[in-house]
Parts: structure tokens; sequence; C-alpha cells
């Protein structure tokens, strides 16, 4: 248990702001994601140096494409989040029953991870700010050469985001589908997600977006096309991954069709450089110069088997036609010829 960041009293009551629900939580209640509580006046995080899950994942398994790719991260989260969809692949941990996890300290994650860098994921690292933030700022004390990404729901305040500016290296926000979507199947709205958007963009964090593709809900043209055009005309040209919905928790809809992502990715292919199929072995998994369409980083799965760039002063282009490829956190990039 550790005292929280983001909050102010009035009376006895707690207001946090590190997530968009602003929560106001009464003495010895919890906020709406379940692990921070109002303990007298004071709101403590219950999950910090308690994770539930840690593993040694590919950087494309985030999915993040575009960053370091080719590298291995070390995957850390403890439970709960600040949504409730009712298609949460990962609910278990995500809304579980009670707060359980493994004792580990910053120090300790730090002394454990043998890879480039740290990703925090599975839940919602909102949630554990602290314990990303403690971890981030011991690396940055000891001068040690680790990346940090988020993989998150975007939920997160700007405030909270500015704080974290200079610790965070790259997230992947899950742009989820219309406001509709946002408030019947997550319990949250879409406009904050794209605030938070925006401030990732503004602060130059790189970012990439994951759209789950759930039929019957977000998989029409005008949604798809919406959200693109949004992304493009606000963030520019952000690699895009879309992943196949298979039927997990509360919500029974059918598992996405092959074609149905590719109807999706053609649709946003009018306007994005770079759009991934996630979740299948399909020849988007692989990255195509949007110039030329020469093949630059092929993969097989989450494994980078071949990474054919040229390097000219701190950019990369395509050796084929000399465009300038987007990508950051090279340094951290597992050289594949």
């Amino acid at each position: 248990m550790k005292e929280a960041m983001f909050y102010k009293k009035t009376d006895n009551i707690v207001h946090c702001s590190l997530c968009f629900h602003n929560c106001k939580i009464p003495p010895d209640k919890k906020g709406f994601c379940g692990v921070r509580k109002n303990i007298g006046g004071k709101l403590f995080s219950f999950v910090y140096g308690k994770a539930c899950s840690v593993h040694v994942d590919p950087i494309e398994k985030k999915p993040l494409f575009h960053f370091a790719p080719g590298s291995q991260t070390l995957s850390i989260a403890t439970v709960g989040c600040n949504f409730r969809c009712d298609f949460c692949q990962n609910y278990e941990i995500s809304q579980p029953k009670e707060i359980f996890g493994e004792n580990l300290s910053p120090k300790e994650l730090i002394v454990m991870n043998k890879t480039p860098g740290f990703s925090w994921t599975y839940t919602e690292p909102t949630v554990f700010y602290e314990y990303f933030y403690d971890t981030a700022e011991l690396c940055n004390k000891q001068k040690l050469d680790y990346y940090h990404m988020w993989v998150t729901n975007g939920y997160t305040t700007i405030e909270a985001i500015n704080k974290a500016k200079k610790l965070i290296d790259a997230v992947n926000v899950d742009y989820k589908g219309n406001d509709e979507f946002y408030k019947k199947l997550c319990s949250a709205r879409l406009e904050p997600v794209r605030a938070a958007l925006k401030e990732y963009k503004k602060l130059g964090i790189w970012i990439e977006i994951t759209n789950l593709l759930v039929p019957g809900y977000n998989d029409e043209d005008e949604i798809i096309k919406e959200m693109v055009d949004w992304i493009v005309d606000n963030l520019g040209q952000v690699p895009l991954h879309f992943s196949r919905f298979f039927p997990y928790h509360k919500l029974k809809a059918d598992v996405t069709t092959i074609a149905a992502l590719e109807r999706a990715a053609k649709i946003s292919a009018e306007r994005l450089d770079y759009v991934y199929i996630g979740n299948v072995r399909h020849e988007r998994e692989n990255t195509y110069c949007h110039n030329c369409k020469a093949l630059l980083i092929e993969r097989s799965g989450y494994s980078v088997v071949k990474i054919d760039l040229q390097k000219k002063g701190k950019d990369y282009h395509c050796p084929n036609c000399s465009a300038k490829i987007p990508l950051a956190g090279m340094q951290w990039s597992r050289k594949k010829e």
C-alpha cells in the first residue's frame, strides 16, 4: 500500500484526478478502478509493488511495430482497471474479486529485467501509475538505458500524462469505437481518449493504435472511417492495428472473420500508410514501404524475421526508393538481416 498521486481532499471526500472518471471517494471506499481507497482522508494505492503478471514478450505483441522492432520487453501488470469492458480478454486480472499479486519492488523489477525495456500492460497502467512512475524514475536516477511503454485505454488525465512525459517513450492506445460503443460496453467515453492521444502527440511520445474489431458493434464502415479520419486529422500517420475478436467475458458476439479484418484494413489504408492485422497470420503483419511497397520488416507471428532499412543520420529509409520510414526507439531494436 502506498499513498497515491493525483488527489485532493475536501472534508472527508477524496477527489481522484488520475483518470477521467474523476472519482469522488467517501471514507473507506474505493474508486471506480477498485484499487485506490480513501483511508482517513488520504488516497492509497493497494496494488503498488504487487505484480500479478510479469513476462518477457516481444515488443510486437503489445503491439508496437514501429518502435524498437525485434526487441524483447519485460511486461508488468497489477490487477485493476478503470474500464468495465464486457469483452475484456484479461478480465480475471482487470476486474478481479480481490487484490492479489507478487511483491516486487521497483528495484527488484530493474534487477530482474534483462531486456531493453519495460512494458506496462495486460490490465491498465493508469491504475498502477505510482508503480510505473517510481520504477521509471529509479531507472533515470541510476542512468539505466531502458525504454518504458504503456498499453493503455487512454483514460489517463492530461495532468498525469504530463507528469510522466519524460518517462514514457511509447504508447499503444486502444481506440475501441464510437462514443456509443464506449458508453454501452466499457462504462467510459470516447472524447477523453481522444484528448489523451492528442496530448501524447503534443509531447512527442511515440503512438500506435489498436482497434479490436467486434462484429455487430464497431465494425461498420462509417465507424471505421470516422476513427481513421480523426486519427489522420489529429495525429497524422500513426500505425493502426486491427485485432480479431474472440468471445470472452460477458459479450457473446461472433468471432471476427478474416474478411472483416481485411475490409477494415482496406478502408483505413485509404488514408493511413501503415495498417496491420493482428491475431492471425497475414501479409499485413509485415511492414512495407508506404511509397514503393518494398518489404522492410518481415514478421512471423510476433517474431521479426528480417529488417531491411537504410540509416541516414538519425532517420531510417527504404533501401529501394529512399522514402523516410516512421520509426522510433531504434537504439533498442534487435537488428535482423
